[in-house]
């Protein structure tokens, strides 16, 4: 089975459609002026939903729905916002009575926009259950996303759809998650593949987002031999977003680390970022003697810089292994800024070519010490899918081989 760019930067549309509709009906309804700040469509393991989401308090609604496409949507919240917007529909000191019932008609106008615009571009209709009430601590908010009768039991990965809206005002956002049936949605993907042109394989592309993983678990292996300091691997996922989103997929916190560019096939940019109390935890940890210094000093950013290096060469490694071609990759650049800013001059070179893009994202940390690193990846398109057709023709034996067989 295989999906076209065109179709994937079709529904990615959609769904930023989608949210920007819902936006505007909770702005007609509270006043409050909000914007859709990223949508992206992410492969992802089932367990690793909600992945970003801290340990505040969420709540939200949740909608089945069914047609055409079928599956799960919501939206959440953190308290705070959901309090700031029944405030705004329900002025006045009944408003904490009412949080629940204000979040739901919230929820049901914004939703009910967003899963019609799917209806309205399919030419079909979409059915959508009675808004339910949802809150939880983090990630436990997120409904799960169970393996219905019908979808493919080996498909333990799925495309999620996700906008984050932020208010133009005020700190705080929240997000619109829509997590459709596995069958339902590649089904329909199918229907808009050009199998002729820049179609990529959907099994191929999962096996490529396991490669991701164990490059992770290799770099975080590097580390823990390096430093002494036992890391694990966390979330590893791909996303597929507008080139301008790019940028946002990280936040605009100071952090520390090392940018690559990597040439073969497929060619790119790897970023090595560990936030500033993490970089400098980390670096210790390779220094032969104590430093006496809270800021950052030359001999953290040689140990940073060193560290990125294994990282990337163990991470890069893992792919060349598994598409049997070399990818090599520049020495390691110092970076030390805001994430955007890191990233938004690479995501404007690969824009030069393509106008949305794949970017790969994981994760690694420790319970030792105050440890954080994260590792993106941000592929030619059209290089990556040669690379996954390449190993479609050249390793077929291997379509549905466990990820893990590849990495002996």
């Amino acid at each position: 089975m295989k999906v076209d760019i065109q179709s994937l930067g079709t529904f990615n549309q959609l769904a930023h459609e989608g949210a920007q509709q819902a936006t505007a009906s909770m702005a007609q309804m509270t006043g409050i002026d909000a914007a859709v700040d990223v949508t992206k469509i992410t492969l992802v393991d089932r367990d690793d939903i909600g992945e970003h989401l801290d340990d505040r308090n969420f709540v939200g609604v949740q909608f089945d729905f069914e047609g055409e496409l079928s599956g799960q949507t919501a939206l959440v919240m953190d308290q705070s916002c959901s309090e700031t917007l029944t405030d705004a529909l329900l002025p006045g000191d009944s408003a904490a009575d009412m949080a629940e019932s204000g979040v739901k008609e919230i929820g049901n106008i914004m939703m009910s926009g967003f899963i019609d615009g799917w209806a309205d571009y399919l030419e079909t209709t979409i059915d959508h259950s009675p808004p339910t009430y949802i809150e939880g601590i983090g990630r436990d908010v997120i409904p799960d996303s169970k393996t219905v009768e019908g979808d493919d039991d080996s498909a333990d990965q799925l495309f999620v759809f996700k906008s984050q809206i932020e208010w133009l005002e005020e700190s705080v956002d929240f997000y619109i998650y829509m997590l459709p049936d596995y069958d339902s949605l590649t089904d329909l993907m199918m229907t808009h593949a050009d199998t002729a042109g820049d179609a990529i394989p959907i099994d191929k592309l999962q096996v490529f987002n396991r490669m991701t993983e164990r490059g992770t678990e290799k770099a975080a292996d590097n580390v823990s031999m390096m430093t002494g300091i036992e890391t694990e691997a966390e979330v590893s996922q791909i996303s597929f977003a507008r080139i301008e989103d790019v940028p946002k997929q990280i936040g605009n916190a100071q952090y520390v680390g090392t940018v690559v560019e990597f040439t073969g096939l497929p060619s790119g940019f790897l970023l090595v970022l560990f936030d500033e109390q993490s970089a400098k935890n980390v670096a210790e940890a390779l220094m032969p003697t104590d430093v006496d210094s809270d800021e950052l000093t030359d001999q953290h950013t040689a140990a940073i810089e060193e560290l990125g290096n294994i990282m990337t060469s163990g991470f890069v490694d893992g792919w060349a292994n598994v598409l049997e071609t070399s990818v090599d990759h520049t020495p390691p650049r110092l970076v030390h800024d805001m994430g955007q800013a890191i990233l938004d001059p690479l995501a404007a070179q690969v824009g030069q070519h393509q106008e949305h893009a794949f970017i790969i994202d994981s994760r690694m940390q420790t319970d030792d010490i105050e440890f954080e690193a994260e590792i993106h990846a941000l592929p030619n398109e059209q290089e990556l899918r040669e690379a996954l057709d390449e190993l479609m023709v050249e390793r077929a034996e291997e379509t549905e081989a466990d990820p893990d067989e590849l990495f002996q």
